[in-house]
């Protein structure tokens, strides 16, 4: 059995939307785009390098697929990500797309949730979700995200699409690792866990 991982940015206020730069995502507006950098630091860096040495392929959105279908083909290949992003393996959820062609890129069939069953329960290592909040956000409600990665950066933008927006299914999570690094960003694991629970003082 494979396992799901959301491995995604965000701000302190929970939002995902374009962390890269000014011109990645600007639907409904968002103005913020770009937001990552100024917070970035080395510890980040290396966390999430690590995490993408120990996956095996990528689990895509429309949105965040063309967008990395753009850049990575021709991205510096000094980067130390760039062959690994082209040459990995990758999994594209759309209704709207009929072909996708990076590298490595294969066009997943029917509804979403019962496409991302299928590639759970076939052999094969750990798959990523990156970015694709509404992709996620699908998995979330059939249950099929077994693992966040989630790197918390120390910024508030009060807008724009959000990892756990209105209509998240509760989950109790098991932490993994947490740690906060020296420009105070949340670097945290956690494990999906069945339903929360609930008391009272």
């Amino acid at each position: 059995m494979r396992r799901i991982i959301v491995c995604t940015f965000l701000t302190l206020d929970g939002v995902m939307q374009a962390p890269g730069g000014p011109d990645e995502d600007g639907e409904g507006g968002f103005a913020h785009g770009g937001w990552q950098k100024p917070t970035d630091d080395e510890e980040v860096g290396a966390a999430v390098a690590g995490w993408y040495e120990q996956c095996d392929s990528m689990l895509l959105g429309r949105r965040t697929y063309e967008i990395f279908a753009s850049y990575w083909p021709t991205a510096d290949p000094g980067n130390p990500f760039t062959p690994r992003m082209n040459g990995m393996r990758k999994y594209v959820a759309s209704r709207t797309l009929t072909s996708v062609e990076w590298q490595n890129s294969t066009l997943l069939e029917g509804d979403a949730a019962d496409a991302v069953r299928a590639l759970k329960a076939s052999d094969g290592g750990d798959v990523f979700v990156v970015g694709s909040g509404d992709l996620a956000q699908t998995l979330m409600r059939h249950h099929l995200v077994d693992e966040y990665r989630l790197t918390i950066h120390p910024v508030i933008i009060g807008t724009g699409k959000r990892l756990f927006a209105g209509g998240a299914v509760p989950t109790a999570l098991e932490p993994v690792s947490v740690s906060t690094t020296k420009g105070g960003t949340v670097i945290g694991v956690y494990r999906t866990d069945g339903e929360p629970e609930y008391d009272s003082y």
